[in-house]
């Protein structure tokens, strides 16, 4: 028996799941991390990942026995900054930090937004890991100065293990400073912001072997954790998306070119070069995060419990998901939730639906988005805890008027980690063929389209909710 496993290092913990070649799950190990958040700061404490990081391996291969290959998958944009010694100097800042945004304007305003846009294939952030650096940069001199490397989470971890830095492409492209279509750094903007690429690590294909642990493990570049979900999700052609069904409600759809002109940008998508082809990400800051919210707070319920039965409708209420800031199309960080159109009939369930009913809603916004930059999908394929809700699938069929397949792993991350990995060691030709033992489909759920058109009177109003409710709060 052989056996692979996936680590995946969140913003709050990391977990290693370990796999058969087979694509049998044995089990995992997991540690969390505190993260610290203010109003002007969020920030996680390197040595703590480290540490948290290094211990769960560490168990997984005490309690699971020879590990072959292992991937490692991350959360993007936030980096680790290290002196000559790789000691971190600072904490690693998180992509939802406030601070940056001033520097990234004046990247802007010296290259031109549309040409840093055009060749790292992201619209000018102030999320990204290069603006985050300028920061540190202008505010913080000294520790900017004794700088050696700026390693994103994915190749830190590799370098912890390997002492080898690589990052894989999709991760390079949340710097900002990553040229698609070379598929190298972009010396002309690290140019205009004044920083040194070689502090950056060296871009790899998602897959590549980056090195080996002490004990033997090869360490593969898994890639961002939404991009390990949709290879552990077996989308791979275009007209495909995953429906990341979790704490975050993410849809990455597939397609096979850079979309012409500058709307796609505009609207906050990204190109992210993905097996000669290419993934976006369309996302809302509340998925499930919402239901958890609505279940457990307004209606005092375990969330679960509301997650099944049938609809025969829409319920008519239009919820704006906005509850932690809007994030594509508008990235508002000031937009705020709301839920419009109770009276006295409403009932508990009713809210919860509606809930579910404006994720949806807001999914089928971005998909509108995409469509009109030439990005189209027919089909998706659902991760994540919210995949396990027959009631909330059902709707996000009949809302987006597309199929929906489920699978039988929550967590695709690690299986698409794992997946890479029996690649890298032989024991399969290649993804296509780890996929049939990888992913597998549980449930499927076709767009009823009589209530298609139910939904699309209400999702009208819907496309409204935004802009009326916008300038009030």
């Amino acid at each position: 028996m052989r056996l692979v496993a996936g680590l995946d290092v969140g913003t709050t913990g990391c977990k290693v799941t370990v796999f058969t070649t087979a694509g049998e799950r044995l089990g995992r190990e997991y540690r969390d991390y505190p993260v610290k958040r203010a109003a002007d700061s969020q920030e996680v404490d390197a040595s703590a990942l480290a540490e948290s990081v290094l211990d769960c391996v560490k168990s997984a291969a005490a309690r699971f026995g020879k590990i072959e290959a292992m991937g490692v998958a991350s959360f993007g944009e936030a980096f680790v900054l290290v002196d000559a010694a790789g000691k971190p100097l600072r904490p690693i800042i998180l992509c939802t930090d406030p601070r940056g945004a001033r520097e990234c304007a004046e990247l802007s305003s010296r290259l031109g937004a549309e040409k840093i846009a055009a060749a790292s294939g992201v619209k000018p952030h102030s999320m990204y890991s290069l603006p985050k650096l300028l920061w540190i940069k202008a505010h913080e001199p000294e520790t900017f100065a004794k700088a050696k490397y700026a390693m994103l989470v994915e190749d830190y971890v590799i370098w912890l293990l390997t002492g080898e830095r690589v990052i894989d492409y999709s991760l390079a492209t949340r710097t900002m400073a990553f040229d698609i279509r070379s598929l190298a750094w972009s010396e002309e903007i690290f140019s205009a912001a004044g920083v040194d690429s070689a502090m950056f690590s060296r871009p790899v294909p998602v897959g590549t072997v980056a090195g080996e642990t002490a004990d033997g493990i090869k360490i593969v570049a898994a890639g961002h954790d939404q991009v390990a979900a949709a290879i552990g999700a077996g989308a791979f052609e275009p007209g495909t998306a995953v429906d990341g069904a979790g704490t975050v409600e993410c849809i990455t759809p597939v397609y096979a070119e850079v979309p012409s002109g500058t709307l796609f940008q505009e609207n906050n998508y990204c190109v992210v070069p993905y097996f000669g082809n290419y993934v976006a990400y369309a996302y809302s800051y509340t998925g499930g995060a919402l239901l958890q919210w609505c279940a457990g707070k307004l209606l005092g319920r375990d969330h679960k419990d509301l997650q099944s039965g049938e609809r025969k409708g829409p319920t008519g209420i239009l919820v704006l998901p906005h509850f932690a800031g809007a994030a594509t199309p508008y990235m508002d960080t000031g937009s705020k939730g709301a839920i419009v159109g109770l009276t006295l009939a409403t009932g508990p369930e009713d809210v919860y639906v509606a809930c579910m009913e404006g994720v949806a809603y807001e999914m089928r916004v971005n998909m509108e988005y995409l469509a009109a930059s030439g990005v189209r999908f027919g089909r998706l394929v659902a991760t994540g805890g919210g995949a396990k809700s027959p009631l909330w699938m059902q709707i996000k069929a009949d809302v987006l008027a597309v199929p929906i397949d489920t699978l039988e792993t929550e967590d695709a991350g690690t299986v698409g980690s794992a997946m890479l990995c029996s690649v890298a060691i032989g024991a399969y030709g290649g993804l296509e063929e780890a996929k049939s033992a990888f992913v597998r489909v549980t449930g499927s759920y076709a767009p009823d389209m009589a209530r298609h058109a139910e939904y699309d009177k209400v999702y009208r109003r819907f496309e409204k909710l935004y802009k009326a409710v916008r300038p009030l709060t």
